[in-house]
């Protein structure tokens, strides 16, 4: 028979984690202008501990295997940041200065193809769907400049760039460093009649969190380098930028992919047209990715630990946009991940309580294990 909670103690069980979710959100409201750089150097030090336990297993001691860890990522880090970001920029730039014309070719080019392959019904009302899509194109572009606006300015961007960079290796390196030791040291802090709820609802935490952040972040990280090299060599314009713009936002189930095809062969249709065979070329990159992802990288690399539905998701992704900035972005995911654990948690305690089963239920379990003994 499974075991019985009362109604009483698991309010007071609902209480408590309704605090602490106040308390997170009014925490993250009240300091997020400055939390930049802590979030961003404990979501290094998270990603990289395995790392730093493998290193540790070989014989290195915690200090060095974190130094090590450590200067490799600034390496990589600063080098991206010098050759790198100012190719992507430079990419984006020209895409935003020549997309209008884009969007111009590729209507032209639909309406050559109209006549001999679309239907009637359709071609009679091209005119009103051209209308709406550059309305929704212009409406979208709104959105996402605005977006970036807040982002930028509630931040106070130039000063947390300057803190990402001075102040998040410093985070990164401590909070590895004495990783293994905060987690025994909080776990002693855990009342003991709950110790085992709290372990079994951290381990779910830490099983949902790494499947993402570590899984499908290397996940989204494989993918964005297999279509920038792939479009860089097939020669389509901007195929670095849209490449890494297509991996980095795969871990939305296929809307990621869905984008990235639509933006790659609409550009390949403008630059290569009528030489199809090149805009085949195109297709083959993305339908490879697609195949690496879900027949190769998807099932070694995440599994079906995360646990994160793709509509609350994406839910989590614009409300903490949106609340707390690009701060907000970063805690997104681990936070959904932390309600979506809680949440399971208290369903299986209310199914598993008098509150749901009733209490004549109740008193008839007690008397059957009252019998049995």
């Amino acid at each position: 028979m499974p075991h019985q909670v009362s109604g009483a103690s698991l309010k007071r069980q609902v209480y408590f984690w309704l605090g602490v979710l106040v308390f997170f959100i009014v925490f993250l409201y009240i300091f997020s202008s400055i939390l930049l750089p802590f979030v961003a150097g404990m979501a290094i030090a998270y990603f990289l501990d395995p790392v730093a336990d493998r290193l540790q297993r070989l014989g290195l001691s915690r200090l060095m295997a974190t130094i090590v860890i450590l200067v490799a990522f600034v390496i990589v880090f600063a080098l991206a940041l010098m050759i790198l970001i100012p190719v992507l920029i430079n990419q984006f730039n020209d895409f935003a200065q020549r997309l209008p014309g884009y969007i111009g070719q590729l209507q032209a080019f639909i309406t050559n193809l109209q006549d001999s392959l679309l239907p009637g019904w359709i071609r009679s009302q091209l005119g009103t769907i051209k209308d709406n899509f550059s309305g929704i194109l212009s409406e979208g572009m709104g959105f996402l400049t605005g977006l970036f606006g807040q982002i930028w300015n509630s931040g106070k961007a130039i000063v947390d760039l300057i803190s990402l960079l001075v102040v998040t290796p410093v985070v990164a390196f401590y909070i590895l460093l004495d990783w293994d030791r905060m987690v025994s040291k909080v776990d002693q802090w855990i009342p003991r009649d709950y110790v085992s709820d709290v372990r079994q609802i951290a381990g779910e935490i830490d099983q949902a969190i790494a499947g993402f952040i570590r899984g499908q972040g290397s996940l989204c990280l494989i993918l964005g380098i297999f279509y920038a090299v792939g479009l860089s060599l097939v020669g389509l314009n901007f195929g670095l930028l849209i490449g890494l713009f297509a991996g980095m936002i795969s871990f939305i189930p296929y809307v990621g992919s869905l984008v990235g095809l639509v933006l790659a062969v609409g550009v390949a249709l403008v630059q290569f047209w009528p030489d199809y065979l090149w805009v085949g070329a195109v297709l083959v990159v993305f339908f490879s990715g697609q195949f690496l992802e879900g027949n190769i990288l998807q099932p070694k690399l995440v599994g079906h630990s995360v646990g994160l539905h793709p509509v609350w998701l994406m839910f989590a992704l614009f409300a903490f946009g949106a609340l707390f900035g690009f701060v907000g972005l970063l805690v997104a995911v681990p936070a959904a991940a932390v309600v979506g654990v809680l949440v399971r948690f208290a369903l299986s305690r209310y199914l598993q309580s008098d509150l749901y089963a009733g209490r004549s239920q109740l008193a008839d379990t007690r008397k059957t294990k009252a019998d049995s003994k």
